[in-house]
């Protein structure tokens, strides 16, 4: 099921059937076990509603006051491209060594109030000259760090400050503007498919300047094995969500502008498009 927060409220879409779902306090409903079982018995006493145009609903990010975090190396293509981007640095190595660590690269990438849902506008730093979206399959964890469901993720990264030292990463990860989550919660109580696909798209005055996809099967850890690192010293009493990485990487010549208009689109979850705000 497809769960959407919109100005009217919170909806789910069921087999092509639209509820409106009496959740008062979404970070009460989100920070649950076992969100789909008990997301169903909320619906089995419901009647269905008109179906809900997103467009015009008000559509927002899936998100009340949830942390977003995010991890790094994850895919080979991402390894690759810190070193190159750290090369000069001295800091390529790094990359190298965590990829295979047994620890993974957790961060801290957003609160709430600096996320952007759906149609929102992301940002590039005024203080950057080098700088991409990152398309990412992303962990709706309750408050225990159990996977409850997926969203689809933008982390908004500046390889330039990052690059010119590895120290510099929560400069050029968090930021206002830095991350666009949605469009939905997908809730299921069975893992993704391994050949769940990411893609992504960038257009430039309605020419398509960069698109690429990946197969969520490439990703190097468990999303089980990053959620339980995420979780082990650390308290999400509204859950959280956790960007699992990303293995679609623009090359070393592309940098967004703004007005670029960046397309993510996850199979069974649906699309995030979000416009880059001019600086």
């Amino acid at each position: 099921m497809h769960i959407y927060r919109t100005e009217s409220g919170v909806t789910a879409c069921v087999d092509g059937a639209w509820y409106l779902l009496p959740v008062p306090d979404w970070d009460a409903w989100f920070a649950q076990e076992d969100l789909y079982f008990r997301t169903s018995e909320l619906l089995a006493g419901l009647s269905p509603i008109e179906p809900v145009d997103l467009d015009v609903a008000g559509l927002q990010a899936p998100i009340g006051s949830q942390e977003v975090w995010a991890c790094g190396v994850t895919y080979y293509k991402s390894r690759t491209a810190r070193m190159e981007e750290s090369e000069d640095a001295g800091g390529g190595d790094f990359y190298a060594r965590v990829y295979s660590a047994e620890r993974p690269e957790l961060f801290f990438k957003s609160s709430a109030t600096r996320v952007v849902g759906p149609g929102g506008a992301v940002r590039i730093r005024r203080d950057s000259t080098w700088d991409v979206p990152e398309p990412e399959l992303t962990l709706a964890l309750s408050s225990t760090g159990k996977i409850n469901g997926y969203t689809i993720g933008n982390d908004m990264s500046s390889r330039s400050i990052e690059g010119e030292n590895p120290l510099y990463l929560p400069q050029a990860k968090t930021y206002d503007g830095s991350a666009a989550l949605g469009p939905c919660v997908y809730l299921t109580p069975e893992p993704l498919s391994a050949d769940t696909t990411i893609s992504i798209e960038i257009h430039r005055d309605e020419s398509c300047v960069f698109e690429g996809e990946i197969e969520i099967n490439q990703i190097k850890r468990s999303f089980e094995e990053l959620a339980e690192f995420l979780f082990r010293e650390t308290s999400f009493p509204q859950g959280a969500y956790l960007m699992t990485g990303t293995g679609v990487v623009p090359g070393t010549e592309f940098t967004l502008l703004a007005g670029d208009v960046v397309t993510i689109r996850i199979s069974g979850i649906g699309t995030l498009t979000n416009r880059v705000a001019p600086a």
